[in-house]
């Protein structure tokens, strides 16, 4: 294979990797928005008739269908092109010389496992028992999913857990929002400050959002 073949076939990736980027980026707000109910205090009326529309609505199933494809195809590519990089370079330097490369690219791939591993953790806690892949806690129902977030939340270990993984959400997010509109061209001396602030201001935002519920929960229910 010819070096201006895999030169595009790296470009094609990281393509494909930011537009299924920017798509997860849009759904966590989706999803924040509909997890902010949790905090109101009517018995999760609020949060259970926005969860019965995501799971009942048909537009929002096929939705469904390219957030995993997108999950997939950002962990998958990611992944990939990692590799690519370690092959790309197998020895590293005896002496590490200073490099423009953010604190946030270098450790990608890390945070990036790290949150893998925390939705595995919350599909199971949450999705697969809505498919009867995992029972839930004895009293409630399949599709209760404010009584499971409520007694998810309400336990110390994960609730501080899951405070702990939203922060390193945090760090993965602040150089994928601005990687990905890089990644697609979309650079301008006018433009570039506006959008990696933007990105910082989402990548404290959105995190912190969702660390509040479980903290909230924890320490004021």
């Amino acid at each position: 294979m010819s070096k201006k073949v895999l030169i595009y076939s790296s470009i094609t990736k990281k393509v494909i990797m930011a537009f299924a980027g920017l798509f997860l980026i849009t759904f966590l707000v989706l999803h924040l928005s509909i997890n902010l109910f949790l905090l109101k205090s009517d018995g999760g009326a609020a949060y259970m008739t926005a969860v019965r529309f995501m799971i009942t609505n048909p537009v929002i199933k096929i939705m469904e269908i390219f957030l995993f494809g997108g999950f997939f195809i950002h962990i998958l590519i990611g992944i990939t092109i990692q590799i690519y990089n370690w092959l790309a370079r197998p020895r590293r330097y005896r002496v590490e010389g200073f490099s423009h490369t953010s604190f946030f690219s270098k450790y990608m791939i890390h945070t990036g496992a790290i949150i893998l591993t925390f939705l595995v953790i919350h599909f199971t806690n949450f999705y697969f028992k809505k498919l009867g892949w995992v029972s839930p806690p004895e009293g409630v129902g399949r599709e209760d999913f404010y009584q499971m977030a409520m007694m998810l939340f309400s336990n110390s270990f994960y609730a501080i857990l899951y405070t702990v993984l939203m922060i390193f959400l945090g760090f993965h997010l602040n150089h994928a929002f601005q990687s990905a509109f890089q990644t697609l061209g979309l650079n301008h001396s006018k433009y570039t400050p506006f959008i990696k602030g933007l990105g910082t201001v989402y990548s404290i935002a959105v995190p912190l959002g969702f660390a509040c519920i479980p903290l909230y929960i924890l320490i004021l229910k």
